[in-house]
């Protein structure tokens, strides 16, 4: 391939299309924004002039200079979208949820196996800034052997939006939104658990699909929260994670996505950086004397993922995200939803695997 930058084909212009992956992919030097499948070409050429725009998923497919595949429609056909590309012999990122299933996730890992195709999953949000800064102090062991570990994604949505995520439909609701990415940074930091607990419903009017999630994995001594709910107008600590060393309480969400809503792109000046007043709290100990302070956050990184994959791409190196790690993502989500269905633990049959920084 050369210099040649690798032909990106973009399936769907949600959100997810239109601000995360054609920013992005538009972003990184290694790849060039070739077409997208949607039904909103006015948006796309306002947004990318000269981008092809075509219908459907296959039409993509029939493009040769198409040599990455970007699943960004809704969660229910990734499967289905993902395995057309890989046997159109295209490398392939889905963006999350991987699939519904682990059985899917499987087939597709064997797929890309079997075509000797690049397969990612778009995890974006393991380049958050706060996020890179609790990785960075389990690594130091600013906290000591971790206890409890809550995170948070809280919004205040009350009133329903109207769209097919909110409306019982397969792939819908927040269990399968917002839990990938409170799940995949969790098994980045602790790896597999050895349990889950699961309490899931619908709290607001006029919605079908779930709106409250709380999943509890056990490791051992650890207990990790994850937790997510829509009617939350004064939102909880981002990150709360404590060990016998000491504590980090981290507010707020990371930056990027706000940018990257209203224009900004990687590279901007002072890209994924926040403000000191944003810093979580680090409370510990040096040489018996407790140390309570703000800690700087590192700086968010979202183009990162697809830096990696341009490498990936031209064989340069291993994809950002191991499409083996997404389906364990996938395979709490079955374990939670097994929790919730009958109300109770659920064992993993594979046992904890604890390989991340925060693994004691």
């Amino acid at each position: 391939m050369g210099d040649q930058a690798a032909g990106v084909g973009l399936v769907g212009y949600g959100l997810g299309g239109s601000v995360f992956h054609a920013p992005l992919v538009q972003a990184e030097p290694g790849l060039r924004l070739h077409a997208v499948a949607t039904s909103r070409a006015g948006q796309v050429q306002r947004d990318h002039p000269g981008v092809r725009v075509v219908a459907t998923a296959g039409e993509l497919l029939e493009d040769p200079a198409v040599e990455l595949v970007v699943v960004a429609a809704p969660n229910a056909v990734h499967h289905q979208l993902a395995a057309a590309a890989l046997r159109a012999g295209r490398h392939v990122v889905v963006d999350k949820p991987f699939t519904l299933t682990t059985a899917d996730a499987d087939e597709l890992i064997g797929l890309a196996e079997a075509t000797d195709r690049r397969l990612s999953v778009f995890h974006n949000r393991r380049w958050d800034g706060d996020f890179l800064t609790v990785r960075r102090c389990l690594e130091a062991g600013l906290l000591g052997n971790v206890s409890s570990f809550t995170s948070r994604y809280d919004r205040f949505r009350p009133v329903p939006k109207g769209s097919w995520k909110e409306q019982d439909v397969p792939g819908s609701g927040i269990l399968y939104d917002l839990g990938p990415h409170l799940i995949d940074q969790a098994l980045q930091l602790f790896g597999r658990p050895g349990t889950v607990w699961a309490d899931v419903g619908v709290q607001r009017p006029g919605v079908a699909a779930v709106d409250y999630l709380h999943l509890v994995l056990g490791y051992g001594r650890l207990r990790v929260l994850l937790h997510a709910g829509m009617e939350v107008r004064d939102p909880g600590p981002r990150f709360e994670v404590h060990g016998d060393r000491g504590s980090f309480v981290k507010h707020g969400m990371d930056l990027q996505e706000q940018a990257l809503r209203a224009g900004g792109r990687p590279g901007d000046p002072g890209w994924g950086s926040e403000p000191p007043d944003r810093h979580g709290t680090l409370t510990t100990e040096v040489d018996g004397l407790e140390l309570r302070g703000r800690l700087a956050s590192e700086p968010g990184a979202y183009q990162s993922f697809y830096a990696a994959m341009a490498a990936a791409v031209a064989g340069d190196g291993p994809v950002p995200v191991p499409a083996a790690e997404a389906r364990d993502t996938i395979g709490v989500i079955e374990h939670a939803l097994a929790s919730a269905r009958e109300g109770r633990v659920v064992r993993l049959a594979e046992g904890p695997a604890a390989t991340g920084p925060g693994a004691t």
